[in-house]
């Protein structure tokens, strides 16, 4: 079956990876470009290799709230029914960077504004027969959450940075899968592997494997119908695994949820 397919970071690594691989299967796939430029190049390449001209792109500079907001409004303009949204888009900081709006950079990008946009598009989701919500998360997820410094406000470290914001979209999972409980949407977290992305080598070295490993998984949570009602949990290798202790706590899960509408609010 046809899917509309959104999925954010999708021009490079990962998520152009699993763009090339639903399109070639015969999805509509959408891709979130952070440049017109970089868009238009991956969507002619997904032509040129898959055939597939059904293809598009949208762009937004996912480290600006209003950029996120635009791109909210013309999905809404543009697209009668989301099927499946792949939040993606990641960064990874060596060194803290604090955005004009105050925020760092890392939760802005990996958490902030994939919160915002979710959230935003539950009417487009909620108009899907079965619609799919993908969060990338992290094996090296942290496993434990100083709200007070959320976004390095007492020290940071880009490595703690990142697992924290990995965390977050756990958290986020969790909740959003229970709001979602009598709705035909399913929430579920994914760690793709270690896969050899420039982010990956950013942080870590070129220690992973290549994207298409990466691109199967992201599939096999977009389209399996063995998974139509699976919704709450963490992937990894296409089976199901633990998240830490702390994300299954609905108190945290509860708090992480407050701070992040409050924070949007402010900003807006």
């Amino acid at each position: 079956m046809r899917k509309t397919i959104l999925i954010t970071g999708a021009t490079d690594g990962i998520g152009k990876a699993t763009a090339e691989f639903l399109a070639n299967e015969g999805h509509k796939v959408i891709i979130h470009a952070r440049s017109e430029e970089k868009g238009e190049k991956t969507v002619n390449k997904i032509w040129k290799k898959t055939g597939n001209k059904t293809t598009e792109f949208l762009v937004a500079d996912f480290t600006e709230l209003p950029a996120v907001k635009n791109m909210i409004s013309e999905l809404k303009n543009r697209f009668d029914t989301i099927d499946v949204l792949i939040n993606n888009a990641g960064v990874y900081r060596p060194e803290k960077t604090v955005l004009s709006n105050g925020l760092e950079e890392t939760f802005m990008v990996n958490y902030l504004a994939h919160f915002h946009l979710t959230t935003s598009l539950l009417p487009l989701l909620e108009k899907s027969l079965q619609a799919r919500i993908i969060n990338v998360s992290s094996m090296i997820h942290a496993t434990e959450i100083d709200f007070g410094n959320l976004q390095g406000e007492k020290w940071y470290d880009g490595s703690d940075a990142y697992s924290r914001s990995k965390l977050c979209n756990v958290l986020f999972t969790y909740k959003l899968a229970n709001l979602l409980n009598k709705k035909p949407i399913t929430v579920n977290a994914i760690h793709p592997g270690v896969i050899n992305t420039k982010l990956l080598i950013a942080g870590w070295g070129p220690v992973g494997e290549d994207v298409r490993f990466a691109a199967q998984r992201f599939a096999f949570l977009a389209e399996d119908e063995s998974l139509k009602h699976t919704t709450g949990k963490c992937f990894s290798n296409n089976h199901k695994t633990n998240s830490a202790p702390i994300s299954y706590k609905k108190e945290v899960q509860d708090k992480m949820w407050d701070i992040s509408t409050a924070i949007i609010e402010k900003i807006s």
